[in-house]
């Protein structure tokens, strides 16, 4: 993975100086601002560390993370609806909806 990769914004500000315990541990405390459960982890030959926070997603779903031309589709479907672009379907889908749910 290069840099490029994990930098999304080169531009970092501190924002609490902590101590590690003695498991090493660090807590990040409230000033940290991302809500993330998981981190990916990342350290230079210079002991900086980067935490790259991380979302999960159903297996089932992850195809198409994996598929860039389907992915590619569904983002284009996306920006087409957004900018009021559809078109109204052909069959009354409604009939399929389950109430109950």
């Amino acid at each position: 993975m290069t840099k490029k990769d994990i930098l999304r914004d080169s531009k970092f500000s501190e924002v609490a100086e902590v101590r590690a315990d003695s498991k090493r541990r660090i807590a990040l405390g409230k000033s940290v601002t991302v809500k993330a459960a998981f981190y990916k982890v990342y350290q230079n030959s210079m002991g900086q560390i980067i935490l790259d926070p991380q979302v999960t997603i159903p297996a089932h779903e992850a195809w198409l993370f994996q598929n860039q031309e389907a992915a590619s589709m569904v983002n284009e479907g996306l920006k087409q609806a957004k900018q009021g672009k559809i078109v109204k379907a052909r069959e009354d889908y409604s009939k399929f909806v389950d109430e109950s749910d």
